[in-house]
């Protein structure tokens, strides 16, 4: 009854793997085994209380119902007033689009953006959501490989050579899942260098780790001369303020876009919850000791992964500037990314995503989280080395 009855489109689209490897290591655990999870990009701290008595009190001030589709004119004002401090970029409320997470963003801009046969230039490995949604859009992915030699920074001549005809978007992670790679002011200014006399490509820049960068400030091409209008800003509360289960995201861009992406959303969710959307202001405008507090923790947690990892016979591991994901080579071991991490979790109680989950260049990494304690962090590089000694 249900060989044939799913649309083809639906072939076009990919998983993501890291809940799949936790779901195989739930299971383990309901076996009875200890298992560290280092697979899913989620933070291990609670919401900031503030955060939480804002939604609480916004439920009980009768924020329980529809809002206008674009989000609440409040909340959108905000999030403006926030981007110029952050991002350095003069924005509207208009050109604010709230949305439930940050994967809508990136759907919505396929959608409106890309035709059948244009090309999107995206990097790779990278979130396997992209590939997803260009292909899913009928557009061609075209990999910008990011290489641990350039410590997963921008190649600006493999950029430019990618760059044809049919080139209509390019996706910009940065700090970037899954290898904590930031492309520095420098590298953004190339890119821009290279899309100066090209007006008809746009950009998607998917900023949500950029208050989680450990060496200097995040920089966003919006906040070049003649890119704002170019430029859509993807942009959520789930890794700054340990929201993920809020889903809760925006989109920055041109107010004409805004409409489109407006529309996107009325046809397929109609608006994010209004209490969370409330929420969003606290967690603005209100304290950020706990902000800074989550990203001094990310930062001990990262030098302590890094060390030990680099202190395994086979394995190196580039320092990441920015995010909670460690990607180290694995390649000296001989075996496929996913055979290793299907092992360390199997023979060690390691969760680890395998580094094809984030792209064809991921091959040769496996993908570690560090957000878990530094305690977890220990025993994890204590089971990997003795896993890597049995190899």
């Amino acid at each position: 009854m249900f060989e044939n009855a799913a649309a083809d489109r639906m072939s076009l689209l990919r998983t993501e793997s890291a809940f799949q490897i936790l779901a195989k290591a739930q299971a383990l655990e309901a076996q009875g085994r200890h298992i560290i999870h280092m697979e899913i990009g989620q933070p291990d701290f609670k919401t900031p209380q503030n955060i939480i008595d804002a939604a609480y009190r916004a439920m009980n001030e009768g924020y329980t119902g529809y809002t206008p589709t674009p989000g609440l004119l409040p909340v959108r004002q905000t999030i403006a007033e926030y981007a110029a401090g952050q991002k350095k970029i003069t924005a509207s409320a208009d050109e604010v689009v709230i949305v439930p997470g940050g994967k809508p963003v990136m759907f919505y801009t396929m959608l409106m953006l890309v035709n059948p046969g244009d090309e999107v230039v995206y990097p790779n490995p990278s979130f396997p959501i992209y590939e997803s949604c260009i292909s899913f859009a009928g557009g061609v992915p075209v990999p910008l490989k990011l290489s641990a030699e350039n410590d997963f920074r921008l190649d600006i001549a493999g950029f430019r050579r990618l760059i044809t005809p049919k080139t209509k978007l390019v996706i910009i992670n940065s700090p970037s899942n899954p290898t904590g790679g930031v492309f520095t002011p420098a590298d953004v200014r190339a890119i821009a260098e290279v899309l100066q006399d090209r007006p008809d490509i746009f950009v998607l820049s998917d900023e949500i780790y950029d208050r989680l960068i450990f060496e200097g400030e995040a920089f966003s091409i919006a906040s070049l001369p003649g890119f704002k209008d170019r430029t859509v800003i993807l942009d959520g509360f789930s890794k700054t303020y340990a929201m993920t289960g809020w889903r809760l995201g925006y989109a920055i861009l041109h107010k004409e876009l805004a409409a489109h992406m407006s529309m996107l959303m009325v046809n397929s969710n109609s608006c994010a919850a209004a209490f969370s959307q409330m929420a969003a202001v606290e967690a603005l405008t209100g304290p950020q000791t706990a902000v800074d507090a989550m990203r001094a923790a990310f930062l001990e947690r990262r030098d302590v992964l890094v060390e030990a990892l680099n202190k395994i016979d086979g394995i190196t591991c580039c320092l990441p500037k920015g995010a909670f994901y460690a990607f180290p080579d694995i390649s000296a071991f001989g075996i496929s990314s996913e055979e290793f991490a299907s092992r360390l979790l199997e023979e060690a109680g390691v969760a680890a995503a395998h580094g094809t989950a984030f792209g064809a260049f991921g091959e040769g990494y496996v993908r570690l989280s560090y957000a878990t304690s530094v305690e977890n962090i220990r025993i994890a590089a204590e089971r990997i080395e003795r896993f890597c000694g049995g190899l």
